[in-house]
């Protein structure tokens, strides 16, 4: 498997899995001609050819017969051009010393505090080879590729996490919040906003702060609660040292995770090693590499031995990177405890 940049080639195997993905992919319509032009737009990106503001870098899983089997992406900044806005959970005091009552109430914060930094976003993975290194190839690769070209990107990387929802696309939350103010259903909205169309959120939004007690109980339920399909994305990302720090998805409420970008483990641990053939022995760990190229990246995961300043792999790992002996790559160790998952 390799994750490199997307291709216009790409757009009948991404328009399948989109398909697939189901309600609250917005990010990535099952609209041919709108994919179509996120695909040109990336390609743009990887050419250098565009602002941070307007970076959109979409890659794809590949497997070794040229099919494609997952996508996911990263935007340079969010906020720059479409205004960005989301939820942040505070609390409310309240109190009345002749009364004996005390209240804390968590309190609603419209804001757009996250403007200008980067996000992870538009992963899916299709069911059939959620297996063995490819969710971490897929969510990390992107990772590995902010590792070796910082300048591209903000202070923080953030990812908003898909919310509860059910299989018909309707939100508690939406429900008990949304819905009051924008007089429509939840798909409705989130669509528009996928489609980068968030003006109306300013215009209809009420930018006071909003309690929430009063909100129903299942609303205030999954607050800051993942989509069940989502937690093991969760879980990847917290092990590179991604927290939730209060801010939540103002449509279905999910949390917005987010780490400084020289603390995540993926890019705090990446070495600069060169290429080497050979045959790394049975008890080779898993490395995520790096071709380090832009807009002929390729990454993959692959057994390797390091000796010294030199990453000894096999040619197969070679072939996938499209690199020679000596050339350079960019490299990181899997976690551990990902590597006794596939050995097992």
């Amino acid at each position: 498997m390799i994750v490199r940049p997307v291709k216009v080639s790409d757009l009948p195997a991404l328009m399948t899995l989109v398909q697939q993905a189901g309600p609250g992919f917005t990010t990535l319509p099952a609209n041919e001609d709108r994919l179509a032009h996120r695909v040109r737009w990336a390609q743009r990106a990887f050419a250098e050819q565009v602002e941070r503001a307007d970076a959109d870098y979409l890659f794809v899983l590949e497997d070794d017969d040229l099919r494609v089997v997952g996508v996911s992406a990263l935007t340079g900044a969010v906020g720059l051009r479409e205004p960005w806005y989301n939820y942040r959970v505070g609390l409310t005091v309240t109190s009345s010393p002749d009364l004996g009552i005390s209240r804390q109430i968590p309190t609603l914060f419209l804001n757009n505090e996250l403007t200008g930094q980067s996000e992870l976003c538009s992963l899916f993975l299709h069911p059939q080879h959620r297996q063995g290194s490819n969710g971490r190839l897929l969510s990390l690769g992107r990772l590995l590729f902010v590792a070796e070209f910082p300048q591209l990107f903000g202070e923080k990387m953030i990812a908003e996490l898909r919310g509860s929802a059910d299989e018909l696309g309707c939100s508690p939350f939406w429900d008990s919040l949304g819905r009051h103010f924008f007089k429509m259903d939840f798909s409705h909205a989130d669509h528009l906003s996928g489609l980068g169309n968030k003006s109306f959120i300013a215009e209809l939004m009420p930018r006071q702060p909003l309690y929430t007690c009063l909100l129903t109980e299942q609303a205030q339920a999954v607050i800051s609660q993942p989509h069940p399909n989502t937690e093991p994305a969760l879980k990847i990302l917290r092990e590179e040292g991604f927290v939730h720090k209060g801010y939540i998805d103002i449509f279905d409420g999910g949390p917005v995770i987010e780490a400084a970008i020289p603390n995540i483990r993926t890019v705090r641990d990446s070495l600069a090693l060169a290429l080497s053939l050979g045959t790394p022995d049975d008890q080779a760990p898993l490395w995520l590499i790096h071709n380090r190229r832009l807009e002929n990246c390729r990454i993959t995961v692959a057994p390797g031995r390091q000796v010294g300043n030199t990453l000894v792999v096999d040619r197969l790992t070679a072939k996938r990177l499209q690199l020679q002996p000596g050339n350079s790559v960019r490299a990181v160790l899997l976690p551990r405890q990902q590597q006794q998952a596939v050995a097992a």
